[in-house]
């Protein structure tokens, strides 16, 4: 397998410096109501923050400081299992899961692989002869791969990726013949997709995506419901008084209409999933990613599954 260093994003470690803080500071039947400071651990998640402000500051929240949140998701799960041990579970406390990007495996219009089952058998019979492309290791697109690996009953520590800083760079991989398919953000494949330049095999989700022909992971026959998700993270200190007002905060803003529109705009899932059965799902979460980068060779556990609490066939 092909390595390639993967990124750090802890939790506070690259938190950016100009945040999308909130606070709800007055209402006519509550009073006074807990502040929130709101940040990104890191500018990859800058957009989200800036959308969950915004649909905030529409339900009558203000700008202000306050009882830090932070938001992150699944890649920084995966740097804290791979850097020390330490899951979000451990170093934070779980708020609110948000919304999720759909991935999606493409291959060269011009492929031998006609659809999903063609590429799965190759990949079982030879992963080490499958050269994939993505993200950076350890990221989500190599978990993608790990876990349909799994799921097809591959040997994933013999699956050949490469991962590069940029999905513009995977694109550009893929297209010169340097991988014969990738995986990558919906987002971030669309515009190669409409061209026609490449051809999407499956995506990630449970669900088909409304406006593109292509069956899900599931239908192909592979349990693996799977999305690059982001969530809301208080300290780990957070008193609970602060953490049931900031639940609350996150119930209302992400059961709104502007949330939706924001969601819908940005090409997002919203998964909304609040307080302990989120903390519930978090914890199934980390057990799913410890497992598949044990998989990939990247780290040593035991505990294994393929599919989330929610992928509603009984996995």
């Amino acid at each position: 397998m092909r390595r390639r260093g993967f990124f750090a994003w802890g939790l506070g470690l690259a938190a950016c410096a100009a945040g999308c803080g909130t606070q709800h500071i007055t209402s006519s039947t509550t009073g006074l109501r807990t502040r929130f400071s709101i940040n990104p651990a890191s500018r990859r998640w800058t957009r989200v923050c800036q959308a969950f402000s915004g649909a905030a500051r529409a339900a009558g929240y203000e700008t202000g400081s306050g009882q830090r949140i932070t938001v992150a998701g699944l890649p920084a799960l995966a740097a804290a299992e791979l850097n020390n041990g330490q899951t979000l579970l451990d170093t934070n406390t779980p708020l609110a899961r948000l919304a999720g990007d759909v991935e999606v495996v493409v291959v060269p219009d011009n492929s031998r692989f006609k659809d999903f089952d063609d590429f799965g058998a190759h990949l079982l019979a030879a992963p080490d002869q499958t050269m994939l492309a993505g993200g950076p290791q350890g990221e989500p697109d190599h978990l993608l791969f790990g876990l349909i690996a799994r799921g097809l009953g591959a040997d994933a520590r013999q699956v050949d990726y490469t991962g590069y800083p940029s999905s513009q760079e995977a694109v550009v991989a893929l297209l010169s013949g340097k991988a014969a398919a990738a995986g990558g953000l919906l987002a971030d494949w669309r515009e190669s997709i409409g061209t026609g330049r490449v051809r999407a095999l499956a995506v990630s989700s449970a669900a088909r995506v409304p406006d593109l022909d292509v069956p899900t992971l599931l239908e192909c026959g592979v349990r693996v419901d799977f999305a690059d998700w982001v969530a809301l993270f208080g300290s780990h200190d957070m008193p609970e008084e602060s953490r049931e007002a900031a639940i609350r905060m996150c119930e209302q803003v992400t059961g709104s209409a502007r949330w939706e529109a924001a969601c819908r705009a940005a090409g997002w899932l919203s998964i909304p999933l609040s307080g302990d059965d989120f903390g519930v799902w978090l914890g199934s979460e980390v057990e799913r990613t410890r497992a598949v980068l044990r998989d990939l060779g990247l780290l040593n556990t035991t505990k294994a599954t393929t599919c989330w609490g929610s992928c509603g066939n009984g996995h």
